[in-house]
């Protein structure tokens, strides 16, 4: 007989550390059919130290941003380290959203419910787009990336409110708006599939986004804060990346932004 089934958020840590991409897509696929079938222990209010580290291949070796490749979609090579920068990010999306969820004890059990779904679906979008690169020649590994996302985690590590602020609300809105524009070159290169693969990818990460702006406006009214105002002293404070167009106005809209902030925003 085997040992005590793992509550939630052991198994979130067990899926953190993993560090082979194909363990880790597989462990947090896992997850979510277990907890969709009831199977695994909420244990949200438990208390927890959060991982400062989550597991991660010896490759791609991390470099600071200005060093990974140039990505011009109008060679091979170019398409390649673009999609290893796309698949790069949608690994550090996998460990974002279960630090989500593992980092932030007491919140309702909807929140765990939806950061479990978002790890979910960034794992499909690192499988999928694991597989076209290697339709270009290359795995993944091959190329240098960065880990900014991660380091904008352990910036937000203390405070729920200000993850959903800056990293749902920041980090993956810039990847709706960078969208249409790779979308764009791509056609002109004619890579139909990876095309494909983007439209999955925005669908869901609009759901995301979405998710985020559900929490962070959940969290300002339980603490009386002014959300438009508690997001611009929070960019402010925490040096995030700048809002800057162009804005993919129609998947904003669909994630939740209104037309206020759209307004200020286009007023930078």
């Amino acid at each position: 007989m085997g040992g005590p089934a793992l509550n939630l958020p052991q198994r979130l840590a067990a899926c953190l550390c993993a560090a082979a991409p194909a363990d880790k897509v597989n462990c947090v696929r896992a997850l979510r059919a277990d907890w969709l079938s009831g199977t695994v222990d909420a244990a949200t209010e438990a208390a927890r130290d959060g991982i400062a580290a989550p597991g991660r291949p010896v490759r791609p070796a991390l470099v600071l941003p200005h060093q990974v490749p140039r990505r011009r979609i109008d060679t091979l090579a170019g398409r390649a380290a673009l999609v290893h920068a796309l698949a790069h990010i949608e690994f550090n999306a996998i460990n974002l959203a279960l630090d989500a969820a593992h980092r932030f004890a007491g919140m309702p059990r909807e929140y765990y419910d939806d950061w479990l779904r978002v790890a979910d679906e960034e794992a499909l979008h690192f499988s999928l787009l694991a597989a076209h690169l290697e339709t270009l020649g290359h795995a993944y590994g091959d190329l240098p990336a960065h880990n900014g996302l991660w380091d904008m985690a352990l910036k937000t590590a203390h405070d729920p409110l200000v993850r959903m602020a800056l990293v749902p609300r920041v980090l993956e809105a810039r990847g709706l708006d960078a969208t249409p524009l790779i979308v764009a070159k791509l056609r002109a290169a004619n890579d139909t599939p990876l095309i494909g693969i983007l439209a999955i990818v925005e669908r869901d990460e609009i759901g995301h986004v979405a998710i985020g702006n559900h929490w962070y406006g959940w969290l300002c009214e339980r603490r009386g804060l002014d959300p438009a105002a508690t997001f611009r002293r929070l960019l402010q404070e925490y040096d995030a990346p700048p809002l800057r167009p162009p804005f993919n106005l129609a998947a904003r809209r669909q994630a939740g932004f209104g037309e206020d902030e759209l307004a200020w925003m286009a007023s930078l």
